[in-house]
């Protein structure tokens, strides 16, 4: 949903708040091998064998299948969730005992959000509380910082209600350019950061704890237009239109999942905000209706 505090005068960074979906979903099965090898559909498979090599105790080898999969740099947290349901893997079929917080530090995810790892661990809707910026030192995304995942400060299941998803066909930004960004864009001013952190506890908390979608997705509204968030919106015009069409069509909040493209939505009519994302978006994206996930990862044994 958005990360907090990009400007650390007052002595942590990042932070943020972030909703685990039902879907798209990352599917994978695993099991002992004399080899490292990655097979089926999907485009994580390389992230996948990093991540194992990074866990596997010498010598050993595995074998994963990888059954479902979504895109990379849509905005949607795959590389996070994909890297630790490797680690994961690694870690069930060979007895290593790890956390799913030491296992996203051995894969080098969670070092800017931690939403994603909290999300594979546990589900909901989470905010955490950041970094140490006499630790982390400067304004990085998750892939180039090896930091330990952020502290979870909440975490709450989230109200059985329908969510709409948008994706776009264009990318958000990655790699180099996502870096370059966070450099250019940080520190965002202090006043937008106090006003967007007053945002968060006195308007969406309250209306979380309330289970008030309308004023929960009124705040999200709120928040496209603050601190990094706006910035991150500024980059994708598509879905800033997008966002506008769906408040205008009803919609109780729209928001940009991280770095974009990909929208999500909230209100009473979710299957006309369906058709009007679709619309828009014609044959260019893909939209789907889908509810929040209050659990974390399924893991099953054979």
């Amino acid at each position: 949903m958005t990360l907090i505090d990009m400007n650390a005068s007052r002595g942590r960074v990042d932070g943020g708040i972030g909703l685990t979906l039902d879907k798209p979903v990352i599917s994978i099965t695993a099991e002992r091998s004399d080899i490292i090898e990655v097979t089926g559909c999907g485009e994580h498979a390389q992230r996948m064998k990093n991540s194992v090599a990074a866990l596997l105790p010498q010598g050993e080898g595995i074998r994963i299948n990888i059954e479902k999969d979504y895109p990379s740099h849509i905005g949607m947290g795959s590389g996070t969730q994909a890297a630790l349901a490797a680690g994961m893997a690694v870690n069930r079929l060979f007895d290593l005992n790890l956390t799913v917080r030491e296992i996203a530090l051995e894969v080098g995810r969670g070092g800017t959000s931690g939403i994603g790892v909290a999300a594979f661990e546990k589900g909901g809707f989470i905010l955490d509380g950041g970094h140490k910026f006499s630790e982390k030192k400067a304004f990085l995304p998750s892939a180039a910082s090896r930091l330990p995942p952020a502290p979870i400060l909440l975490r709450k299941d989230f109200p059985d209600v329908p969510i709409v998803v948008a994706i776009p066909q264009q990318k958000g930004a990655s790699m180099k350019n996502e870096v370059n960004i966070f450099q250019k864009e940080c520190p965002v001013p202090l006043r937008e950061v106090e006003e967007l952190s007053h945002i968060i506890l006195m308007t969406l908390l309250p209306a979380l704890a309330e289970k008030d979608i309308a004023s929960f997705g009124s705040s999200i509204n709120d928040i496209q237009e603050l601190g990094f968030k706006k910035r991150e919106v500024a980059l994708q015009p598509v879905s800033k239109v997008l966002m506008k069409l769906l408040n205008e069509g009803g919609a109780y909040g729209a928001g940009m999942s991280s770095f974009g493209p990909t929208v999500y939505a909230f209100g009473e009519d979710a299957e006309e905000l369906r058709k009007i994302a679709g619309e828009f978006l014609g044959s260019t994206g893909q939209v789907f209706i889908t509810k929040a996930r209050n659990k974390g990862a399924k893991i099953k044994i054979n």
